[in-house]
C-alpha cells in the first residue's frame, strides 16, 4: 500500500489548561487569583507558571494587569530592589512603559542623583539585575498586560526605599 497519499488533518481547539495539561502550562489571567500591588494600580496574577531552580527558590512567571495609565509628568518618591533575584518585564499587549533605575549609593540606598527614565516601545522588556533600584511598574496606557518573571522563594526579595522629597518624571 503505498502512504504518499495519505494525509493527516489536525483541527485547530481552542487552548485552555486542561486540554494543554500534558504539554505545560498555559499562562494567562482567567481562573487565576490576584492581589493588588503598586499603590493598587496593578493587579498580580502572581506565579501562575513555574521553573523550579535549586536553593529553595524557583522561577515564577506571572502576569501583571496594570489598570492605572500613568500620566506624565509624574512624580517619584520610593524606588524597590530584589536583592536575591533579577526580575524581567515583558509587555504581552504592546504597551509603552516607563522604566526608573537608579545605581546604589550604598549598600541601603539608591544614588538618586544618578536617577534615569526610560520608556520602551512597547515590543521591549527588561530584566533588572538582582539588587537594581527601580520603580514599580508604570505603564502610559491602561489596561495592559504584562509577563514577570522572577524568583519565589524564601527570604525576603523585595526592599523599598522611600524618598524623603518627591522627582518629578518629564516627557
Amino acid at each position: 500500500m503505498a502512504t504518499k497519499n495519505i494525509r493527516k488533518i489536525v483541527h485547530i481547539q481552542e487552548l485552555n489548561s486542561t486540554n494543554f495539561n500534558r504539554y505545560g502550562e498555559v499562562i494567562e489571567c482567567n481562573q487565576h487569583d490576584f492581589f493588588y500591588i503598586n499603590q493598587r494600580h496593578t493587579e498580580r496574577y502572581h506565579a501562575i507558571a513555574e521553573h523550579h531552580v535549586d536553593d529553595h527558590a524557583h522561577v515564577g512567571i506571572s502576569i501583571f494587569r496594570n489598570i492605572k495609565q500613568t500620566e506624565l509628568p509624574f512624580n517619584i518618591q520610593m524606588l524597590e530592589r530584589h536583592p536575591l533575584g533579577s526580575q524581567a518585564f515583558i509587555p504581552m499587549t504592546g504597551q509603552k512603559f516607563l522604566i526608573i533605575v537608579a545605581p546604589a549609593l550604598t549598600q541601603d540606598q539608591p544614588d538618586l542623583s544618578r536617577l534615569q527614565a526610560f520608556i520602551s516601545n512597547g515590543t521591549q522588556g527588561v530584566n533588572y539585575q538582582a539588587g537594581t533600584w527601580h520603580h514599580p511598574l508604570l505603564t502610559l496606557e491602561a489596561p495592559s498586560l504584562f509577563s514577570v518573571i522572577d524568583r519565589i522563594g524564601d527570604g525576603n526579595n523585595c526592599d523599598v526605599y522611600n524618598f524623603p522629597f518627591s522627582i518629578t518624571i518629564c516627557p
